[in-house]
């Protein structure tokens, strides 16, 4: 029955909005299209008499009480689409294919007006959608793309008001939560989606897409917000033209001297974690990039995949280089000294390939013990892994075992992290060995990430590999003197803190004391734990 109706509210939809009313719009678009391509100079000059004054022209002093009113798209990022936005939620959020065919409806985006442009693309971003899956994308995802993109003079204005206020056309989901938590909005007023049970429809509720000037008329009343911002299209114009003061926020002007780029240091909250696989802002001239890509980086990916485990290392490192894998190395390999026991190599930790790489690197069999690795990812590695229990004492004893075999790798944060931080490191490791060689690996991509919180680990290497040139550079550091180990006085963790120091300084990073728990409950929801079957099927059976 809810089935049967939701396709009655779409197929009148259909019916009523796109086939009585989008061909008579289409038509005029069309035709001014065609009118402003013949005179050119008339749009030209339209588009340099602006009503409201540049966002650059905004005074900060005295602003401390003034209440803002804005939307995120045209008045707070760089550049007006929200295309971008809704691809992330399609990709991340669904799959490649609802990625597809989102990328698949431009041309006919193009064509509809706004208000159809922005519904049909709710309907293919949203349509079957989990609210869970959205929930994810929009704390995990979206917030990095959205501070990469802040306009800096936008921001500053906003960082010097008292209150503020968004109003914006797009779905209330995709942005209430990175305007309260990042920019302390205090309200948030954008068009809801219809949902049955935990899914969207894909259809906009029955209050309709938000009318910017008139949802902030109907929220205020009589009384103006005192600053407007807003892009330079007409429907921003009606909006900010409600406000006492209204600025047009523009894209660089390369003559002006100005810059609107929001450089990191200036972020309103650090950002350490996030998610997704997309490692780039997928405009459609992006996407379709990466689709035509995608045929390549999955033969690229398991050609450089089998060239890692069955070829030998020097043959394997050519190769590797040969298919667009950037390897940079510096450092050697450390002397040895007359103890029995192997070295402890210990490293930052960028993906799950670390340990490949720097055994690669030097040439050399290394053993590595991780973390909640799953099955396909033990069984793919070219090298030996050994998982560990989160056990203290039985950990160590494992450790010790595992060193006076050979050489053993190590990364002490735990888990990954894609941005300039190191986490806190466990102090375990140095209660082991004597013989501790920091390395500092750092990891660069142009277009997958090759790490996840919340999405299947076994992809991880196959989606770092599939990259057009995936980068590595690796830094093995000097042995740490005696006297800065355990055995030289000093307390396990003032070796750990003293070796993620190290690291960091050589990275140019940040350190932190932040943990493995503290990202996946952030990112996923969850300790990030991964049990296997055997271990699940022991559990059932002692709570039964």
């Amino acid at each position: 029955m809810v089935f049967q109706m939701v396709l009655l509210k779409l197929a009148d939809w259909i019916l009523y909005q796109l086939l009585a009313n989008s061909c008579y719009r289409a038509a005029r678009k069309m035709r001014s299209y065609g009118f402003f391509l013949k005179n050119q100079s008339l749009k030209s000059s339209q588009q340099q008499a602006p009503s409201f004054p540049n966002v650059f022209m905004c005074g900060l002093e005295n602003r401390g009480s003034d209440i803002l009113a804005c939307d995120i798209h045209g008045g707070l990022l760089r550049t007006e689409s929200f295309f971008p936005y809704f691809m992330l939620v399609a990709f991340e959020g669904g799959s490649i294919l609802r990625a597809f065919l989102l990328l698949l409806s431009c041309p006919i985006l193009w064509v509809l007006d706004y208000e159809l442009k922005l519904r049909a693309m709710i309907f293919i971003t949203f349509c079957g959608l989990r609210l869970k899956d959205m929930e994810n994308v929009s704390r995990a995802v979206l917030p990095k793309f959205y501070l990469e993109n802040l306009h800096l003079k936008a921001f500053e204005v906003l960082a010097s008001t008292g209150s503020r206020f968004a109003f914006t056309s797009v779905p209330r989901v995709m942005v209430e939560g990175f305007l309260k938590e990042y920019l302390l909005f205090d309200n948030v007023t954008g068009t809801e989606l219809h949902t049955v049970g935990h899914y969207f429809t894909g259809l906009v509720s029955d209050s309709g897409l938000v009318l910017k000037h008139r949802a902030l008329k109907d929220y205020f009343g009589d009384n103006k917000p005192d600053i407007g911002l807003g892009s330079s299209s007409l429907h921003d114009h009606l909006f900010i033209s409600l406000c006492k003061e209204a600025y047009v926020v523009s894209r660089d002007d390369g003559n002006s001297g100005t810059s609107s780029v929001m450089p990191r240091d200036k972020y309103p909250k650090p950002l350490v974690f996030h998610d997704g696989r997309l490692a780039f802002l997928p405009t459609p001239l992006a996407t379709l990039s990466m689709f035509m890509w995608l045929p390549i980086g999955v033969f690229l990916a398991f050609f450089r995949l089998f060239v890692g485990i069955h070829l030998p290392y020097k043959l394997a490192l050519c190769l590797g280089i040969w298919s667009g894998v950037d390897l940079r190395v510096k450092g050697c390999t450390p002397s040895r000294s007359g103890h029995r026991k192997g070295i402890l190599y210990v490293c930052t930790h960028r993906t799950l390939l670390d340990p490949v790489f720097l055994s690669t690197s030097l040439g050399q069999p290394l053993t590595a013990v991780t973390y909640s690795l799953s099955r396909m990812s033990e069984l793919i590695a070219p090298i030996r892994t050994v998982r560990l229990t989160r056990e203290r004492k039985q950990d160590g004893r494992t450790m010790q075992r595992l060193l006076s075999e050979g050489d053993l790798v190590v990364c002490p944060e735990g888990t990954t992290c894609r941005e300039p931080y190191l986490l806190r490191f466990s102090s375990l490791f140095a209660e082991l060995a004597n013989e501790i060689v920091p390395v500092a690996m750092n990891t660069r991509v142009s277009m997958f990430y090759g790490t996840t919180a919340s999405g299947l680990k076994c992809l991880d290497p196959i989606f770092f590999l599939m990259n057009p040139r995936p980068s590595y550079h690796i830094q093995i550091l000097e042995k740490l003197p005696r006297e800065l180990t355990c055995a030289g006085g000093r307390s396990s963790c003032e070796v750990a803190n003293y070796i993620q120091r190290k690291l960091a300084d050589t990275l140019g990073f940040e350190c932190t004391t932040l943990t493995r728990k503290d990202k996946y409950m952030m990112l996923a929801g969850n300790e990030g734990i991964v049990q296997d079957k055997r271990e699940k099927s022991q559990s059932n059976h002692v709570s039964n």
